[in-house]
């Protein structure tokens, strides 16, 4: 079997995924595009060599449809005999994108892959995708009578089940930004230009450096729902705008080959992806599953969780960080270092990969061996990566 190494991974800034939003002029396909061919260029890799192109997106409806991973491979100008296909694991798409890839080159099927994905909340709100049909059907219905939950109720239900207060909830959110601000990723940022029209972007326009837990604190709560209250009295509605992840527009992208492949090509592979995992979980407290999936990485791979040098656990909101922080007892100072979702943007479909490479730089940054990253998933799962600085 081959390793499966990551040679190169980018990402575009973070732009605020709501009209008016420095990436929300942008066609997604041509947003992804971008980074494809970039990841390309700064490689000097032919790109008739790429085997396949394994995109994640969220709402694959209106512009994100048919199969908007070819048509970036289209968009980016690659030979038309390389192909792409698109993947929905919720929030973690991409992530399940470069396991699917990383699999790939281990079972030997690929030389050559890179794992992306892509959202612009700003045209395609998380919602989208239903159009306001019934996504579930009866059966499901039938099983859990109570009714499925958006997450932000998920994320009220993890608050009250940890006793998270609000002050924790906005000392966390708080950090994140803070961390954000003091952050360097210009390594991994792609700077893009305008499109007709627009502005362009080369910084996280997601992280807001004055933020404070008073100035937070004044926030309402973002979830509240009376007769949702009935059914879940444990509630007190904590969750708000601003200990959430906020809407986002972006795309990132990993080029990911065998060991032999990038050696034959004089390429260095900057880590190895070692460990995978995915799990389902409560589809009710859907955001949870990153706790069992984080001990089952670890089971699987004979680590123990003070070997892991940096964490990436996706802040979708903060109640979920510091629930696996609270169950897994985790150095805080290793989770999510620089900042995360809060900060730094969750543009859905491409979070997955966009904390993969943030996280491959903090390991650089630092000298860090291994990382770990862990995202919660819509509908109750949850991915688990630990991959090797080299």
């Amino acid at each position: 079997m081959s390793n499966a190494v990551i040679v190169d991974a980018i990402r575009t800034p973070s732009g605020r995924g709501k009209p008016g939003g420095l990436l929300s002029l942008f066609h997604p396909v041509d947003l992804l595009a971008t980074v494809l061919r970039e990841l390309v260029v700064r490689n000097d890799l032919d790109p008739g060599l790429i085997d396949d192109v394994i995109g994640g997106c969220l709402s694959q409806v209106g512009e994100q449809s048919v199969n908007i991973t070819r048509n970036a491979v289209l968009a980016a100008g690659f030979p038309d005999s390389v192909p792409g296909t698109t993947v929905d694991r919720q929030c973690g798409s991409s992530q399940q994108a470069v396991a699917f890839a990383a699999q790939g080159v281990i079972a030997g099927a690929y030389d050559v892959v890179i794992a992306c994905g892509v959202e612009l909340m700003s045209k395609n709100p998380i919602n989208s995708a239903t159009l306001g049909r019934d996504p579930w059907g009866p059966m499901v219905a039938a099983r859990y009578p109570g009714g499925l939950v958006g997450q932000g109720i998920s994320a009220e239900l993890i608050a009250a089940r940890w006793k998270l207060s609000r002050d924790d909830l906005d000392e966390y959110a708080a950090r994140s930004h803070r961390l954000a601000t003091a952050a360097d990723f210009s390594r991994e940022v792609l700077p893009i230009v305008g499109s007709a029209g627009g502005s362009g972007i080369d910084v996280d326009e997601t992280i807001r450096p004055g933020t404070t837990v008073q100035r937070l604190g004044e926030l309402p709560p973002a979830f509240f729902d009376e007769g949702l209250g009935t059914r879940f009295p444990e509630i007190d509605w904590r969750i708000t705008a601003g200990n959430s992840s906020p809407l986002t527009d972006g795309a990132s992208a990993v080029l990911i080959m065998s060991e032999e492949k990038a050696a034959l090509l004089g390429l260095t592979p900057r880590a190895r992806l070692r460990h995978f995992a995915v799990v389902g979980s409560d589809p009710v407290e859907m955001l949870t599953g990153v706790i069992p999936v984080t001990e089952r990485i670890l089971q699987r791979s004979g680590f123990g969780i003070d070997d892991i040098d940096t964490f990436e656990v996706n802040e979708a909101f903060a109640s979920v960080p510091l629930a696996w922080q609270a169950e897994m007892g985790a150095d805080p100072s290793r989770v999510n270092p620089r900042g995360g979702a809060i900060a730094l943007g969750h543009a859905l479909g491409s979070s997955g990969t966009r904390l993969l490479t943030t996280m491959l730089g903090t390991l650089e940054q630092t000298g860090g061996q291994f990382g770990l990253q862990a995202m919660c998933e819509g509908g109750g799962m949850a991915n688990a990566t630990l991959v090797e600085r080299l």
